[in-house]
């Protein structure tokens, strides 16, 4: 389990996630991911940093088995750390292309609501399942990837969109063949990277200053609902519902 970084070319360093079996990450891979997308940002080699992951899905969100076994501390933690990705990913230094496979759900739909350019591949699925999983959040940043009905209709219904319907709606950049997912985004890394690094960091903290929503504020804000909703017993209720049909459907 891991969170690794390469620079494949001039200019360019890939952050890469894997924590199998599905990239549910526990606390300290979050916060693993934050510490590496800054470090990368704040090398004035980088230009381009590339988000991407190992195995059979992007992102599948926090660990929730570290949650039930270790309580609130965990739940804390997983707030904390997810807050942390999130806005390392907002606030990198350069631009963050997500690339992205199969699954990306909760927590990573934070991390690719807040990077700069997502290329996916043909199978990628994007949505937030939280009120299945006794959970709320990251309709922050669900809400920069769809119209804002839509992302109240995923939402409510934890119904998830293809990398197809996000490219219609604009936020998907370039969707491409699992096979050739990789090479597309570095393609797509190298062509911003070609470009000024010094005007590239200034263009990145430009198009932050502009954005309608303090994503880090509103963030937090859905953050409390989530601690609440544990404080009061109803997000231990659903994922014990949701873990318990889960195992069930195993069996």
């Amino acid at each position: 389990m891991s969170v690794s970084t390469s620079s494949p070319e001039k200019g360019i360093s890939v952050v890469t996630v894997d924590f199998p079996p599905v990239n549910a990450l526990p606390v300290s891979g979050w916060y693993a991911l934050a510490d590496a997308v800054r470090a990368a940002g704040r090398d004035p080699r980088v230009r381009c940093v590339v988000l991407a992951a190992e195995g059979r899905g992007f992102n599948a969100g926090v660990d929730i088995k570290e949650i039930q076994t270790q309580g609130a501390s965990a739940l804390v933690g997983a707030n904390r750390g997810c807050f942390e990705a999130f806005a390392a990913v907002y606030e990198c230094e350069v631009p963050v292309l997500a690339a992205v496979h199969g699954f990306c759900l909760g927590g990573g739909i934070g991390l690719v609501g807040n990077a700069d350019v997502i290329v996916a591949s043909e199978d990628a699925t994007f949505g937030l399942p939280e009120l299945d999983r006794g959970a709320l959040g990251a309709a922050t940043h669900l809400a920069r990837l769809v119209p804002q009905h839509l992302m109240r209709a995923l939402y409510y219904t934890s119904r998830t969109a293809t990398a197809a319907e996000l490219h219609a709606h604009g936020s998907v950049w370039r969707v491409v063949p699992r096979d050739g997912l990789r090479a597309a985004a570095l393609e797509s890394a190298r062509e911003i990277a070609a470009k000024d690094g010094e005007l590239l960091r200034l263009a990145k903290a430009a198009i932050n200053g502009i954005d309608p929503v303090d994503v880090r504020r509103s963030y937090r804000f859905e953050q409390g609902f989530t601690y609440e909703a544990s404080t009061v017993g109803v997000a231990d209720r659903v994922r014990d519902t949701f873990g318990a049909e889960r195992d069930g459907a195993q069996a």
